[in-house]
């Protein structure tokens, strides 16, 4: 490895650090919104002990991950940006990032979870709505009056593709 190539390494390491990992304003927005309806959850916590992947808001009881996915490392349809420098370590990043999303919506479907996923540049209010109704709806009393505590995985589509 040349030190040139070792130098632009080292500088997308801390790029990559510097981004907040949690936390973010958008995911503060809508967990104020969702606090502020009585609503309490879990941060940054994983929904099934056995896949190592978390979650932004976790309701337990009601089986609920919201993940709230940032446009760029996500690949949002209308506001991603390829990027100019090492533009394909980070198509494939962005590429891995989505596999990895379906995956993980995937199996929490399969383990009886309703997984809700909003991009960081939707409006806060209506995607605390949507979750407020998601885990209302599937509250311990709604199964016991024989509501079904499975739905389907209110995933956006994710089949931008992504120029090398």
């Amino acid at each position: 490895m040349t030190k040139r190539s070792w130098a632009s390494s080292a500088q997308v390491r801390r790029s990559m650090q510097a981004n907040q990992w949690r936390d973010t304003k958008p995911e503060l927005a809508i967990r104020r919104v969702v606090y502020a309806s009585g609503l309490r959850y879990r941060v940054d916590a994983r929904p099934l002990k056995e896949l190592n992947r978390r979650a932004d808001l976790v309701f337990l009881g009601a089986k609920v991950a919201v993940f709230v996915d940032g446009c760029f490392w996500h690949g949002c349809p209308q506001h991603y940006t390829v990027a100019i420098a090492n533009a394909e370590f980070w198509a494939e990043k962005v590429r891995r990032n989505r596999e990895r999303d379906i995956e993980t919506n995937e199996a929490l479907v399969a383990a009886g979870w309703v997984v809700i996923r909003v991009w960081e540049h939707e409006d806060p209010n209506a995607a605390a709505g949507q979750v407020a109704e998601t885990v209302r709806g599937r509250s311990r009393s709604a199964s016991r009056r024989g509501a079904p505590l499975t739905a389907p995985c209110s995933n956006r589509p994710r089949s931008v593709e992504l120029p090398l």
